[in-house]
This record gives structure tokens, C-alpha cells and sequence, in this order.
């Protein structure tokens, strides 16, 4: 466990996690994930967040509670701007070694509290804009901001710093090591954080764009020298750029998005590669980039981003026993799910014995609000005439693509 301080009296703990086990059961984090929490100093001392104890997260807390001089004890009050698990897994423990700690959320997070942990004495429900006096200056705001990403959410701000605490807003995946801030990383660094950021949205905050927006709307008004998300790097020198960010991934549910196509294929036998592969031809004609992505090799977190900026796809699978193949249905109903709207899409398959596919794609589609280019299906291995179309239907994508 790590301290660094952001300002005087305001102080980032920091654990890596890295691990085999998924992110909410179902996202890989090959390269980790970071577990922020903060520590806000006045007369009184304020604990902001906390963590689960997920591959052993809670070893050295003592020592690092010390090194700012601050005893489990001396915390006066436990700040949960969100009760997923991943942040307060540890309540149990912590109200243990600290009974008389007072816990603050909105609301339904102290009903999730009530629910969740069992504790309902010394707890406190805040409301949007109300405020806590810390003490020498130190006076924290409150802002709901419901659904970013479950109902409870809400953002601290200390004014007195200029930082807000955002929890799961403006996060990431990955791992920070020795270097948390924003300023402490070198470019390549930051291009392996900023994949991780749109990973991270597509995965867990996508379906929530709304909310976010409505969130940095109402952050507009404050001074913000520092955000700290709960997991990710820390931005103290250029917080702007994460919350811009985020209002640009947030406009992708909507549409358009980035100028590229993800081609998301499965194929059985090698005949609806074959014809992924002359759509792919037709794309390249035109210039447009694009990324290819195969069911189910590649994990649907990564395909899931790459579709999330993308304006143009390519859903290019056999049809399986008269329907969707079985993976690429899993894949679509995780678009479904995660409102990856407003997409230009094409889709193509071989049609086996006698197709299905195609009828149960057409009904997908109602839920997924894409402009659609006609699908084309052929049996077998494509002839040459079905490889001339299938080249010409990828063009026809790039061409709306360039004047998405």
C-alpha cells in the first residue's frame, strides 16, 4: 500500500491489484487494477472511499495510516461516495477497529449500507450540495450523481485543494506501480491508460453515458485543480483532459463515433471468413482504418471497446442450427446491454443448410438502434460473383463511415 500526498492534509492511498480474477466476474484485467482512497486532514480527519480486500489489498494499512500520522481511531468520519464491493468490502473490518466512526453517503447508499453490511447506528444520509466542516479550512461538498454508475453515487469535492473525488467517474484499469499522477508519466504510459480508460467505460459506464454527462455538467461550476478517481491515475496537472474524456466517450452512445470499423467475425469452416475477408478488401479500398476482432477467441471486453469507438461494424458469423452463432449472439447481447447505439453496421454469414441467422439478427437489431447496410448470406463457399458483392458491400460501409 502506497501514500502520496496530492496537497497539504489531502493524501492518496494506493493499492495494486493484480490477479487472475475478473473485474466484476467478468472483465480480465491482465495488467491490474489500482484501488484508490483518500485521507482529508482539518480538526477532524475524513476517510473518502475504501476497498475490498481482494489480493490481500489490506496488508500494511496500519503503516500507512501512520506515516501521515493518523490512527484508525482518528478518523472521524467514512466518506462512501459509492457502495459497490470493490470499495467497501472492507467496512466490516474497518467499523470494527473504529466503532465510533461516522459513516456519510446519499441516501440509498446508506440504505445499501443498512442492506448490504448490517450497520445502521452512526451512519448519516447527506444530501446534494450539503457540506462538512472538517476544520482549518477544510470543507467538503457533496454532489449526487446517480447512476455513474449505480443509483447511490456521489462526488466530494474539497474546496480548499480543488480536488474531487470521483470514484468510479474518470477511472481506469491498470495497475499505477510507483507513478499515480498524471504528470509523473511518460507518453507511452499515458497511451496504455488512455486504452485502459475506454476500456474501462465501455465496460462498466457505457450504458450510463447520460448520467456522466449530466455528472460534468454539474461539476461545471467548481474549480477542479485534482481529480481522484477510485481506481486509475490521479490528475493534478491536467484534470481537464480525463473530463473531456469522458464527455467525448459518452457522446459515442449516441453516435457517431471515431472514423474506424471493428470487423467482428466468427466463422466455422472458413467460408464466412473467407467473405469477412473480401469485405475487409472493400474497406481498404476506401481507406477507412479498422480493427478485427474474432468470437469467440478474443475476450468481449476488448471487442466491446473497440465497437464502442468504432462508427462502423462488420458482424460477420455463420448461421448455427438455424439461428445466431451461439458467440456472437452472447457479443450482441452485450452491445444490447451496454447501449452501443448508433453504429453503421453490415452484416454478412454463410447460411449453412438452410439459414436463420439472418431472421434473428433482423430482431436484435430493434434493440440496438443501428443504421443498417442489407445483409447478404450465401451457402457454402462464396463464389466468385458473392465475393464481388460482399467487396462492395465493405465499401459501401467505409463510404458511410467517411461521411458519418
Amino acid at each position: 500500500m502506497k501514500v502520496n500526498k496530492i496537497t497539504d492534509n489531502v493524501y492518496c492511498f494506493n493499492v495494486d491489484i493484480r490477479t487472475t480474477e475478473f473485474f466484476e466476474g467478468i472483465w480480465p484485467i491482465p495488467d491490474g487494477v489500482s484501488l484508490n482512497f483518500y485521507v482529508v486532514k482539518g480538526e477532524k480527519t475524513a476517510l473518502i472511499d475504501l476497498f475490498a480486500d481482494w489480493d490481500a489489498a489490506s496488508e500494511g494499512i496500519e503503516k500507512a495510516f501512520a506515516s501521515i500520522d493518523t490512527g484508525f481511531s482518528e478518523i472521524d468520519y467514512l466518506i462512501l461516495n459509492h457502495i459497490e464491493p470493490d470499495h467497501t468490502g472492507w467496512l466490516m473490518k474497518f467499523r470494527e477497529k473504529n466503532p465510533g466512526v461516522e459513516i456519510i453517503s446519499t441516501k440509498k447508499g446508506i440504505d445499501m449500507v443498512k442492506s448490504f453490511y448490517k450497520i445502521d447506528t452512526g451512519v448519516r444520509a447527506v444530501k446534494d450540495g450539503e457540506t462538512l466542516d472538517l476544520g482549518n479550512g477544510k470543507i467538503l461538498t457533496f454532489f449526487k450523481i446517480p447512476n455513474v454508475h449505480w443509483p447511490e453515487t456521489m462526488a466530494t469535492w474539497d474546496a480548499s485543494s480543488a480536488t474531487l473525488f470521483s470514484c468510479d467517474a474518470f477511472g481506469s484499469y491498470g495497475a499505477l506501480g510507483e507513478k499515480v499522477f498524471d504528470d509523473q508519466l511518460d507518453e507511452k504510459e499515458h497511451a496504455f491508460f488512455e486504452a485502459e480508460s475506454l476500456r474501462y467505460y465501455s465496460n462498466i459506464l457505457a450504458s450510463f453515458s447520460a448520467p456522466v454527462e449530466r455528472a460534468v455538467q454539474k461539476f461545471a461550476g467548481l474549480e477542479i485543480k485534482c481529480v481522484a478517481p477510485s481506481h486509475g491515475i490521479v490528475w493534478r496537472k491536467d484534470p481537464q483532459k480525463i473530463i473531456d474524456r469522458y464527455m467525448k466517450y459518452a457522446s459515442w452512445t449516441k453516435g457517431p463515433a471515431e472514423k474506424k470499423i471493428a470487423v467482428i467475425w466468427g466463422s466455422m469452416y472458413g467460408n464466412t471468413k473467407a467473405g469477412m475477408e473480401a469485405v475487409v478488401r472493400g474497406i481498404e479500398k476506401e481507406g477507412i482504418p479498422y480493427t478485427l476482432h474474432r468470437v469467440p477467441d478474443e475476450n468481449v471486453s476488448y471487442i466491446l471497446a473497440a465497437a464502442y469507438r468504432s462508427s462502423g461494424l462488420v458482424i460477420a458469423m455463420p448461421t448455427y442450427e438455424n439461428a445466431v452463432f451461439p458467440p456472437m449472439a452472447y457479443m450482441l447481447d452485450i452491445f444490447r446491454h451496454k447501449h452501443i447505439f448508433g453504429k453503421i453496421a453490415l452484416r454478412i454469414g454463410s447460411a449453412g443448410w438452410g439459414g436463420g441467422a439472418q431472421r434473428e439478427y433482423y430482431a436484435i437489431l430493434e434493440n440496438l438502434k443501428w443504421d443498417s447496410i442489407d445483409s447478404f448470406e450465401w451457402q457454402g463457399y462464396p463464389t466468385e460473383e458473392e465475393f464481388a458483392v460482399l467487396e462492395e458491400r465493405g465499401r459501401e460501409l467505409a463510404q458511410r463511415v467517411k461521411n458519418s
